[in-house]
């Protein structure tokens, strides 16, 4: 019968701790670059302009199509090259730049389809109030539609970011030490991937569950 051993766990914190970090920087970026991005892509996708519309589309629907990790091994092959063109240099860690800008502009596909939801459930009436009043279309989207859309949206917004910070694990097939790759290395190095692996799932389990209170108590004040 196996015997659990805790007792690596704590002088693996410190190496956690930092993993963690990495975990965070690369959900943070992906969250703000994703929706920010993600709105442009909304924007575009109701345009009138139909080649902007469709480029808008075509570029949703290919990231959506393809899985996480294939897209984060052909930033990893991509940026390195694109980086060294530019800069005639190798640009700090590679691994996690590309792993931002994967994870960056895979999310920004997600996200857009959200913020699409949110616009579209703003009253037309709030569009023709803003004309109304004198607003260009550009001002309209952004004082009246948009600030709307975003308060409708900020539950779905933040259970994709709880989605977006499980998914960061998948960085391990890059050999990032995020998170996950810390505790499977540890483990692996001290003959305890077991219990580092059920420390790293608790902790997951800890920050997801409370965010997702956070997402129900927003949906019961928001949402009515």
């Amino acid at each position: 019968m196996y015997e659990f051993d805790w007792s690596s766990i704590p002088g693996a914190l410190p190496l956690l701790g930092k993993g963690l970090l990495v975990t965070l920087e690369v959900t943070l970026t992906a969250i703000v670059v994703g929706i920010g991005w993600g709105t442009l892509l909304a924007v575009a996708r109701l345009s009138s302009n139909r080649l902007l519309s469709f480029l808008a589309a075509g570029y949703v629907n290919l990231f959506r199509s393809v899985p996480l990790v294939m897209v984060i091994l052909w930033f990893y092959l991509i940026v390195p090259q694109a980086l060294k063109g530019l800069f005639g240099q190798d640009i700090g860690d590679i691994r996690l730049v590309s792993a931002l800008v994967a994870f960056a502009l895979f999310e920004a596909a997600y996200y857009s389809e959200i913020i699409r939801a949110g616009i579209q459930s703003v009253p037309k009436g709030q569009v023709a109030a803003g004309l109304a009043l004198g607003l260009t279309p550009g001002q309209t989207m952004r004082l009246v539609v948009l600030p709307q859309a975003f308060r409708n949206m900020i539950p779905l917004l933040l259970t994709q970011a709880i989605i977006l910070f499980q998914d960061t694990s998948l960085v391990y097939v890059i050999g990032l030490s995020d998170f996950f790759g810390t505790a499977y290395k540890v483990g692996d190095r001290d003959g305890r991937l077991v219990e580092l692996l059920l420390f790293a799932g608790a902790a997951y389990f800890v920050i997801c569950f409370t965010v997702s209170r956070l997402v129900k108590h927003l949906q019961a004040r928001f949402i009515k």
